[in-house]
């Protein structure tokens, strides 16, 4: 019997990336390998000009240049951060997608997949905080806020960040070699399971913050789907069925806090992210996350936070041109 074909997975990485994202990638590919007895698959770290890239946690990683890939009949996941369309990274994907390859995105590589128009008409993840701005930046694309989802023909896969990495890499390589060999992946992994594609990025939080509490549960859950228009203390006791007393007594006995001052917390670090990871003007992130006006939003950040939405800004410029020079080679 012959062995299986060689598949190469071509992780293209942008400055910023998630080293959990790539981890869950490279050990799972790994895992069904050593699992099938063969070498099915070999991951190969790629980058436009090659050499170094940064992670979010300063992790230099070694690629190759993407022109060497240039023949690959293969897939191709691109992991990134936040930051503004790559055209050069556009025409690549739109190169591997005329080739047959099948394309991924993690985190913000989605919305490098969205950028080339290789998710027109098809449900897509990113990160929650990514989501707005996405929408509105590609609306040809069903962005959902759960946390993976794969095209029904198999050759577009996405997913949230970090973590969700690794359970879009086993329901895919479940969906190619069946449901046994994804069992048999999740136990080598030390897994339980994989979260299933259309589990909210947020509500596990929420549940995680309010156990013990269901009322506490569904008010950080109110509070969490609007960031955007903040509801009054009074209308979040109102709606979960509580006096705005019981809510101050559960949120001081379970988090040590006021809701307001939690529901604040909140809107401001969403508002980071977004700072971080988002092209969005902070003007219109500051309103797109509750605030009234500018100097409102900046006042809050920088009391909160101990430095300005510019300075925040200005700080994830800094990195994104840190990265290394365009001819650094191995």
């Amino acid at each position: 019997m012959n062995p299986a074909p060689l598949r190469r997975v071509g992780l293209v990485l942008q400055p910023g990336f998630s080293t959990l994202a790539l981890a869950g990638f490279i050990d799972s590919l790994a895992a069904v390998n050593a699992l099938q007895g063969d070498a099915a698959y070999r991951s190969e770290c790629l980058s436009a000009a090659g050499g170094p890239v940064a992670s979010s946690a300063g992790l230099q990683v070694q690629t190759q240049g993407w022109t060497q890939a240039a023949h690959w009949h293969a897939v191709f996941i691109v992991m990134a951060d936040a930051g503004p369309a790559d055209p050069q990274l556009s025409a690549q994907l739109n190169a591997w997608a005329a080739q047959g390859a099948v394309l991924g995105g993690v985190d913000a590589g989605a919305a490098a997949l969205a950028a080339a128009g290789q998710l027109d008409g098809l449900r897509a993840c990113a990160d929650w905080a990514q989501l707005d701005a996405l929408g509105d930046a590609y609306p040809a694309v069903a962005w959902a806020s759960g946390l993976w989802e794969i095209a029904a023909d198999g050759r577009r896969l996405s997913c949230a960040g970090n973590t969700a990495s690794l359970d879009l890499a086993c329901a895919w390589l479940a969906s190619l070699h069946g449901e046994r060999v994804g069992e048999e992946l999740v136990q080598a992994l030390g897994l339980k399971g994989w979260r299933p594609r259309d589990e909210r990025q947020r509500a596990g939080y929420s549940e995680q913050r309010g156990a013990g509490s269901p009322k506490l549960a569904e008010a950080l859950a109110l509070m969490e789907a609007n960031l955007a228009e903040p509801l009054p203390t009074e209308e979040v006791a109102r709606l979960v069925g509580v006096s705005r007393r019981q809510l101050e007594r559960l949120f001081k006995q379970h988090l040590d806090t006021l809701p307001s001052r939690y529901y604040l917390q909140a809107r401001l670090a969403r508002a980071q992210r977004l700072l971080q990871q988002s092209s969005q003007s902070i003007l219109q992130i500051g309103l797109s996350c509750g605030f009234s006006s500018g100097p409102h939003f900046s006042n809050a950040y920088k009391t909160h936070f101990g430095h300005t939405p510019r300075d925040e800004r200005s700080r994830r410029a800094l990195a994104w041109r840190a990265g290394p020079p365009s001819g650094e080679t191995s």
